[in-house]
Parts: structure tokens; C-alpha cells; sequence
């Protein structure tokens, strides 16, 4: 009867523990959840502004920049930052996609072009910046 007893409590105390972690998990996802919903509000008025044809390019290019700064803005209200611009390659930060060749000495591992952009949680980074860098000597595909 004592062995039954101590698998009802475990069984008891488990089923709390696992409630428990489900209500967690919820509401540490909640804010992000709204504001993904937030976000999706815009995106839909934004799709039907374009469906009514209601846009000029100019009132097109500001509101689709508005949508990229309350994207950002959801990413800041999470201490996620894009990383500063780089001209030189700094591998901690950044991954090289493709090395392209140069003669000058002075261009050796300068960022020739930012691919994707990187992003950094806390000053960690999140994402590294996708880049291409130009070295001198031969390059390998």
C-alpha cells in the first residue's frame, strides 16, 4: 500500500509540474504573441490599401517603410538590435558567403557587400551578418 501511495503522490506532484510549466511557457509567449497579431493588423491594412489601389509608389514606399520600423520595433522591445554596419570583416560577427579577389592590399578583408543583415540579443549575436569579402591572392569559389 506504501508503494501505491508514493506513485499517486509523484503521479499528483508530476501532473502540477507539468501544468505548471504549460502556464509558464504561455505567458512568457503572450506579449510576443500579440504583437505579432499587432503586426499582422498592419500587414493586412497594407494589403488592402494595395487591393483598393489606393497608393500612389511614393504613399506605397512610406507605408511598406512603416512596416519595416514597427517590425524593428517589435525586435527592439525584445533586446534584439541590428548590428552596426561594418567595413571591415570581423568573423565573430559575421559569416563570409563569398570572398572575391582583390589587387589592393589596402581592400584585404573589407566587406564588399552586406547580404543579409545580422542581429545581436543582449550584445550576443543572434544572427550573423551574411557578407561578401574581398581578399587579396586567389579565392576559391
Amino acid at each position: 500500500m506504501s508503494n501505491e501511495l508514493t506513485q499517486q503522490a509523484f503521479d499528483a506532484l508530476y501532473s502540477e509540474l507539468k501544468q505548471y510549466k504549460e502556464n509558464f511557457l504561455a505567458q512568457a509567449e503572450r506579449p510576443l504573441l500579440l504583437d505579432l497579431v499587432l503586426f499582422y493588423d498592419s500587414m493586412n491594412w497594407f494589403r488592402q490599401s494595395m487591393d483598393n489601389e489606393e497608393m500612389t509608389a511614393e504613399v506605397l514606399t512610406d507605408s511598406f517603410q512603416y512596416l519595416m520600423d514597427e517590425f524593428l520595433e517589435l525586435l527592439y522591445r525584445r533586446d534584439v538590435n541590428p548590428m552596426d554596419a561594418s567595413t571591415h570583416f570581423d568573423r565573430t560577427r559575421q559569416k563570409a558567403v563569398r570572398v572575391l579577389s582583390t589587387a589592393d592590399p589596402q581592400d584585404n578583408e573589407r566587406v564588399a557587400r552586406v547580404l543579409k543583415r545580422g542581429f545581436l540579443q543582449a550584445e550576443q549575436v543572434l544572427r550573423p551578418e551574411e557578407v561578401e569579402v574581398l581578399r587579396t591572392g586567389p579565392t576559391t569559389p
